[in-house]
């Protein structure tokens, strides 16, 4: 006989202020202090803070500048992304090492399949005790009967929170909570449901779905009630395809200089490439993106004949899609990207056949849609 309710399927693990809890291990006299971990030029932003900051208003992707103010007493620390890399390897080890199937989705958090445990709620204890004592490092644990139960149950109680939840549960509890709190109702979606008069979950779930259909269309608006319902069929490990990787930078100031952004690019596609021959995977088509000063945003791209990691290559065809482009105007952003990516690829030059450029423009402004990764 099993010890725990069939339906508690699913776990969402998150460590607590990733970065800021990396950088207190090495600085230790630092803890109880509020910490920001964000770059230094004008237009940073905060990658994360610790709670004490938090109390602020300090936020994750909020302008540095903005934290500074809101926290002046703040200690201001420049991100490592090696170390977190490096230690978010260490983490996901341990955790593949207690529970078989696990679907990484970020360097500090993952879901779980918690099928064929004896015990879930244990076991997850267990594992979140090792982490702590191997890496020093506190983890919040969300369990349910889907992955949707599961992330928001994880976030209920941070730091160190360990929520246990069937869906019925979650629908109770948070009925009273906006429907941003469920992933994948960003603030657009929510400021159209307040048109509804719709401003809570609980409100939303209860909803006619011909009322949201309306408003939403029938796929959008059949998955926000189902969300609010905390209702979600997503299988652990079943990922997304990646069918492109990218990098790219904001500059703290805008660049005209044609050199400055010739070395931009090419540190972008060192770093880019580096990444693709890690996983092995190449692709076909090379491209780059640019924001101007204005916000016009518009990428250019090109097709080879067979999929591609090398780094002279994709630099090659990057540098010169920017020459065709010459911005006009200031450059706010720069980045490059390959994409059509397969497996197994080797790392080696391939050549050119047709041309693929094109142009689009700046679509930061569209409605937001929601994420089926959860």
């Amino acid at each position: 006989m099993s010890a725990e309710p069939c339906e508690l399927r699913v776990a969402h693990l998150d460590a607590d202020a990733f970065y800021v809890s990396i950088e207190l291990r090495r600085r230790p006299e630092l803890r109880g202090l509020p910490v920001i971990v964000a770059g230094s030029g004008p237009r940073a932003v905060v990658t994360t803070a610790s709670y004490e900051a938090r109390k602020y208003g300090v936020g994750s992707a909020m302008p540095a500048a903005r934290a500074r103010r809101l926290c002046p007493q703040a200690v201001v620390l420049a991100p490592d992304f090696t170390t977190y890399r490096e230690a978010s390897r260490e983490v996901m080890g341990i955790v593949r090492a207690h529970v078989e199937r696990v679907e990484v989705v970020g360097l500090d958090e993952a879901y779980l399949d918690l099928g064929g445990l004896f015990s879930p709620r244990a076991a997850m204890r267990r594992l979140v005790a090792e982490i702590g004592a191997k890496t020093q490092l506190t983890c919040s644990v969300g369990i349910g009967p889907n992955k949707l139960v599961a992330k928001v149950a994880s976030d209920a109680e941070k730091p160190a929170g360990f929520v246990v939840l069937t869906r019925e549960q979650a629908c109770a509890r948070f009925a009273q909570a906006p429907p941003g709190l469920v992933p994948g109702i960003g603030p657009k979606t929510m400021a159209r449901l307040a048109e509804l008069g719709l401003t809570t979950l609980g409100a939303v779930g209860a909803a006619p779905e011909r009322v949201l259909m309306q408003r939403f269309g029938a796929n959008l608006g059949m998955e926000l009630g189902r969300r609010a319902r905390f209702e979600h069929d997503g299988v652990v490990g079943a990922a997304r395809k990646v069918v492109s990787e990218s990098r790219e930078r904001t500059f703290d100031y805008d660049v005209s200089d044609p050199t400055q952004l010739r070395e931009s690019l090419t540190v972008m596609a060192e770093e880019l490439c580096a990444s693709l021959q890690a996983h092995g995977r190449g692709g076909r088509t090379i491209g780059i993106k640019v924001r101007l000063d204005n916000f016009t945003t518009a990428t250019r791209a090109h097709t080879i004949d067979a999929p591609t990691n090398d780094v002279e290559r994709v630099t090659a065809v990057a540098l010169r899609l920017l020459a065709e482009y010459a911005p006009a105007r200031p450059v706010r952003l720069l980045g490059v990207r390959v994409a059509g990516l397969t497996s197994d690829t080797p790392a080696m030059p391939a050549s050119d056949t047709d041309d693929g450029g094109e142009e689009e423009h700046d679509c930061s402004d569209a409605v937001d849609q929601l994420s089926l990764r959860v």
